[in-house]
């Protein structure tokens, strides 16, 4: 529940504007995170190291590469938190009375509770009992939310709310004269960054790793459970959003708060149902909120971890006695005070050009992700080892990476050139190309960064990637898989302990089976 935040409550209906309900339905399908949370998985379950998936790239493809999407991630997160509680500013306008109220008023308190909830709800490194404690509330809210909006959606299409004057809808907004794909391929091309937006934090288990008790259960069972739940609450809640609001609606371009524009808001008035459209606000503002308190997880552990690997400040890697990586995690808070550059008159300009760095950060997240995943598996083949002794599998194995990798590529080149045809205009236009496509740009110039000093002072680092041959494979490795794969380990005893694990695999009937199934769901 910890993703589900603005991208889908709030950005998704400027999608629908541009795409149409087909388009986002297949965008949101396409962009889904079900291959890369296989593949990170895997990894994460074999190397439960500190700073997850960043330090996959630097390993099994590049340092300069993790190093640059190590602090473009990172950075993506610092400017999401003032993003977020911007919106959620923005979000309270909904109700009447406060249209007056400079929005400072509320900065201040939503930052205080920000940080009252990371500086004292967090014991220790990891232990964050707490905050556990106040995402989890949040979460359930918005599940809540989520699974009566199904129902409520359901009711609306087949015209069962009274207060309803379009009765019976059907697929009425998919076809003639309405269209289930607006622009085409063009309009198709737009949902991408806004799917890649709304799933960002999907790979926060990853980053989990290191802190997991028992990281060969709990790893594999949450990136199964956070794809089945995204499917069900993304995939279900857009697919009936599409049903029962039309894409031309002129709520849409309505007045007032940006919650206003919320496609879900808007189903709710199109119905005529009176009341619920406020509380639905109030949810999407607690949903704003839970993402704001999730984004420092995501910087701190990646920053921390780089810094702790050389690959920043050494005081970005300071855990206090408690062990909290305190240094960070104020960093972070202090990033949230740039919500207040809204109160400027240009203010949304400077805020646009900076949230522009982590529009599109996911996609080279996942795609490079992917890429490690597959140089992982050429790197473990290359040094004699079979597929039977890793403890969990990607599900589709190496070729899901390859598809995955595919399809991040793809959704990245759409993106381009949306940027440089953006729908509805203006064509070849500079600012707007690198408001839309910045992170790229960004990306190389932090890449080259690592690459120009390592040049010099990490002779190691050099290559342009790391040689199958070179790369490190038993380094961090989990300690009870040391015992199957390490590199000392007789042929003879590896044998045995692969037959074990086949052996244990297939013990039970098809009620375990059964049971694995409803785990990976609920």
């Amino acid at each position: 529940g910890g993703a589900i935040g603005a991208g889908l409550f709030v950005s998704s209906g400027s999608a629908f504007q541009t795409g149409g309900p087909g388009s986002v339905l297949l965008g949101f399908m396409i962009v889904g995170t079900y291959l890369v949370m296989q593949a990170l998985a895997e990894l994460a379950v074999m190397y439960p190291v500190n700073g997850a998936f960043t330090m996959y790239i630097c390993r099994f493809v590049d340092p300069s590469w993790g190093f640059a999407c190590g602090w473009q991630y990172a950075i993506s997160w610092l400017t999401v938190l003032p993003f977020e509680v911007s919106a959620a500013c923005n979000i309270i306008h909904y109700w009447p009375g406060s249209e007056g109220i400079n929005n400072s008023a509320w900065i201040v308190p939503l930052l205080t509770a920000l940080v009252a909830i990371q500086i004292f709800g967090v014991r220790g490194y990891g232990e964050a009992i707490n905050l556990e404690q106040v995402e989890f509330v949040l979460s359930v809210m918005k599940i809540i939310a989520c699974l009566g909006f199904m129902l409520l959606g359901i009711i609306i299409d087949c015209g069962g709310v009274p207060t309803d004057t379009r009765g019976y809808i059907g697929a009425r907004y998919w076809h003639s004269p309405n269209s289930a794909f607006l622009n085409g391929f063009h309009g198709f091309c737009t949902v991408f960054v806004t799917a890649s937006f709304a799933y960002t934090g999907t790979e926060l288990t990853g980053l989990a790793a290191a802190e997991t008790s028992n990281p060969l259960k709990e790893i594999p069972r949450a990136s199964k459970q956070v794809v089945w739940r995204l499917a069900i609450f993304y995939i279900v809640n857009l697919f009936l959003i599409g049903l029962i609001v039309p894409a031309d609606s002129p709520l849409y371009s309505g007045s007032g708060s940006e919650s206003r524009h919320s496609p879900f808001v808007i189903a709710i008035q199109l119905a005529g149902i009176k009341v619920l459209p406020s509380i639905f606000n109030a949810v999407i503002l607690i949903s704003v909120m839970s993402v704001a308190n999730s984004c420092t997880f995501g910087s701190t552990r990646t920053m921390q971890a780089l810094a702790a690997n050389g690959m920043g400040p050494q005081f970005f890697a300071y855990i206090d006695k408690k062990g909290r990586p305190v240094t960070v995690v104020i960093i972070q808070l202090l990033f949230g005070c740039l919500a207040f550059i809204n109160l400027a008159p240009n203010g949304g300009v400077i805020f646009n050009w900076l949230l522009s760095l982590s529009g599109l950060s996911i996609l080279f997240i996942y795609g490079s992700i992917a890429l490690a995943h597959i140089r992982f598996r050429r790197a473990w083949a290359a040094n004699g080892h079979s597929v039977d002794e890793l403890p969990f599998k990607a599900a589709f194995g190496v070729w899901g990476s390859w598809l995955c990798l595919l399809i991040n590529v793809l959704c990245l080149m759409g993106q381009f050139y949306v940027a440089l045809y953006p729908v509805g205009g203006p064509n070849l236009d500079p600012t707007t190309f690198f408001e839309l496509y910045l992170a790229g740009p960004f990306l190389l110039f932090l890449y080259a960064i690592w690459k120009v000093y390592s040049w010099f002072v990490r002779p190691e680092d050099r290559p342009l990637y790391v040689k199958i041959k070179d790369i490190d494979i038993y380094t961090g490795m989990r300690e009870n898989q040391l015992s199957v794969s390490g590199a000392d380990v007789p042929e003879e005893q590896r044998r045995a302990s692969v037959a074990e694990m086949l052996d244990a695999e297939k013990k039970g009937g098809p009620m375990d089976y059964v049971m694995r199934v409803v785990r990976s769901v609920i």
